[in-house]
Formats: structure tokens, C-alpha cells, sequence
């Protein structure tokens, strides 16, 4: 157990305990499905729908693509603005108390780049009165329809500059919209939330504080503070809240950290895992260093938040991969790879054409 250990926890330990946490050890057939993954990591980073569907495949037995997109379909998780003001695929049940936590800081964050945009505050106000009478029992629309719409109110968008994404996003904080299911080729929706989940309830804010930061212990500890302030992209006052709200349910994990109390300590290594961009394990802390070597750093994140598909072995960062032509997985290792982890690697791509509902080769490129 996590508290019979302390602030005893080795990098190895760490990087075990932080595995299970993530549901990266082996699941049996009863494992999560596409909501208890999104419920129990709070979310996946979802701004593109191919990284949200792979974030489900290492932590699930069996599930493929398709399920990912049926559960969105079914009202099962929806993907909206959450942690960083970027766009998660998050559970259903969550999505309102997420929102109210959130969306009033992210909107206030934002407003700056709003007006910036032209989009002053009589402007929004307009485009939300409108949204919510054109989205009103309606089929679900496109952005480019959405905007269609809203010049036949009155409301003129300009669809060749920011404002519609910002719009949008903007609407979602103000617990207005959410994206239902995308139509083909991945192209995204919009509902009203409150006929998308009408009766999913909402949290007063210290009880939503505390929520997110109990996820996100359960997810990704044990972690600091700091940790949880780069992932939840919340204030660092509300933060340190969080955490006191909470402080009787964790116990010391090591310096400046904490765990859930309870959570258990599985000793055993991390096997070979193949990670799409975006991962939760690669987002989920202040900086990367327990699992990635510095000289690395920018061959995963060169520049900007475009996070590459990774290669985990032992726990730690060996390389990128990549799906060519949906047909063949490359793999470029850091340094060689042993036979048995080559092997774990190759049944891992196999494991991604199941997902994605194709065959795939497996090839590891040349140092």
C-alpha cells in the first residue's frame, strides 16, 4: 500500500504505482468501459477524435474504435472544453459539474483573445440567445451550419477568421452547448447541454474542487500539487483548495506528494505499451522526467502542444511509432530494443489494427 510506503517510493516504484493508476497494467475481460476509462482519468484530451479513441485502447480488453465513437453516439461520454481550456472526451455524468468548475475560468482566461477577435461581450450575448433557440430541438449541426443560422438571426460570424471555434468554446464554459456525436470523416456537432444530459447534475463549487482532485489522484498518482495545477490548468489558489479539501483522504507519497489513501503499490514492471499522441500518461504531469530522459524531450514534444505517439517500455519513454496508411506500424526506438520487447511491440501494433478494424505490419526503423 501506498501509505505503508511513504516517502520510501523509489523512480521504479513511482513509475509502477503511476501505471496502475493510469490502467496501463493488462486488463481482464471485465475492464472499464469507454465511460470508466474517461470517468476514472477525468478525461482524455480529445481535439482530435483519432488520439481520444487510441487513449481507450491500452487501458481496455477487446473494445475497438467504432465502441469509442458508439459510446459517444449513445450519450455515454461527450467531448467538451475542460482541463487547459482544450477539449476532452469526458463521461456523460461529469460533464456539467466539469463545465460549472471550469468554464468560468476558462471564459475569463479567454477574453482577452475574444476581443481581440471582435467578439465583444453585447456580441456573445447576442450569438448564446440565438444558439439556444436555434439548437433547440433541433437535429444536431455543424459548425459551418451553426453559423449559417446565426447570420440568418442577425448574428454575423465570420467563419474565415477565429470566432466560430471561440464562439463555441466560449458557449460550452457558459454550460450552454457540447459536441454531440461526430458525423463522418470526424467532423464534430453541436447540442444543447442541457438536451444532451438533462439529468445529469451539477456540484457547487468546493464539492466540484474536490471531485476533480480526487479523479485526478485516483488517475495519476501519487502527484504534487504543482502536477495537479499543470493538468487541471486551474489557478494555483484553487488549487492548494483542492487540495485541502481533500487532505483527509490522502496520505504522503513522497517529497511535496500525495496519494488516494488506499491506493495500492504493484511492484510488477510496466510492460511494452504503443501510446497515441496526447496520452494521459504524457499530459498528466508538471514535467516528464520519471518517464522520459531530457535528451528525448524533443523528439516527443518539439515545439508548441503537439504531443507524439510513444513508445513505453519498462515504464519509460524508448521511442515515437507511427500508423502509415493505416496499414503498417513503424516504431523508431531511442536506442535498440531487446528481442522480447521487439516481440511485446509487434503484438502491441497488432493490437492497434484490432482496434482500428485493420492489419497491420510491424517494423522497427533502423537507428
Amino acid at each position: 500500500m501506498v501509505a505503508a510506503v511513504g516517502t520510501s517510493l523509489t523512480p521504479g516504484q513511482l513509475r509502477a504505482v503511476r501505471w496502475q493508476a493510469q490502467l496501463l497494467g493488462r486488463p481482464g475481460p471485465s475492464g472499464p468501459d469507454v465511460a470508466g476509462v474517461a470517468r476514472h482519468l477525468g478525461g482524455l484530451q480529445a481535439q482530435a477524435a483519432p488520439p481520444a479513441r487510441l487513449a481507450v485502447r491500452p487501458r481496455t480488453a477487446g473494445l475497438t474504435a467504432a465502441d469509442v465513437d458508439q459510446a459517444c453516439a449513445n450519450g455515454l461520454v461527450t467531448r467538451t472544453w475542460a482541463m487547459r481550456g482544450t477539449l476532452h472526451l469526458v463521461a456523460t455524468t461529469d460533464v456539467r459539474w466539469m463545465t460549472g468548475l471550469l468554464g468560468p475560468f476558462i471564459n475569463k482566461k479567454d477574453a482577452r483573445r475574444r476581443s481581440q477577435l471582435g467578439l465583444t461581450d453585447e456580441l456573445c450575448e447576442r450569438a448564446l440567445a440565438a444558439l439556444a433557440s436555434i439548437l433547440a430541438g433541433s437535429a444536431r449541426l455543424t459548425r459551418a451550419e451553426l453559423i449559417e443560422r446565426l447570420a440568418a438571426e442577425g448574428v454575423g460570424i465570420d467563419p474565415r477568421t477565429q470566432q466560430p471555434p471561440h464562439l463555441l468554446g466560449y458557449a460550452a464554459g457558459r454550460s450552454l452547448i457540447c459536441r454531440g456525436p461526430d458525423r463522418p470523416g470526424d467532423e464534430p456537432t453541436y447540442v444543447l447541454l442541457d438536451e444532451w444530459a438533462p439529468a445529469v447534475p451539477a456540484l457547487e463549487r468546493d464539492e466540484a474542487l474536490a471531485e476533480l482532485a480526487r479523479r485526478y489522484l485516483g488517475g495519476y498518482g501519487p502527484a504534487s500539487r504543482a502536477d495537479f495545477a499543470t493538468w487541471s490548468g486551474l489557478p494555483t489558489a484553487d488549487c492548494g483548495k483542492a487540495w485541502a479539501l481533500i487532505a483527509d483522504e490522502t496520505v504522503p507519497a513522497g517529497v511535496d506528494m500525495v496519494a488516494l489513501d488506499g491506493a495500492e503499490l504493484d511492484g510488477a514492471a510496466p510492460s511494452p505499451r504503443l501510446l497515441g499522441h496526447f496520452d494521459p500518461l504524457l499530459m498528466g504531469y508538471r514535467d516528464r522526467e520519471l518517464i522520459l530522459a531530457p535528451g528525448y524531450a524533443k523528439r516527443i514534444q518539439a515545439g508548441g502542444g503537439f504531443v507524439r505517439p510513444t513508445v513505453l517500455v519498462g515504464g519509460r519513454v524508448a521511442g515515437t511509432w507511427r500508423l502509415e496508411r493505416k496499414t503498417r506500424v513503424t516504431v523508431e526506438p531511442f536506442a535498440p530494443l531487446a528481442a522480447g520487447d521487439a516481440d511485446a511491440l509487434a503484438a502491441e501494433a497488432t493490437d492497434v489494427g484490432r482496434f482500428l478494424g485493420t492489419d497491420v505490419t510491424f517494423q522497427v526503423a533502423p537507428l
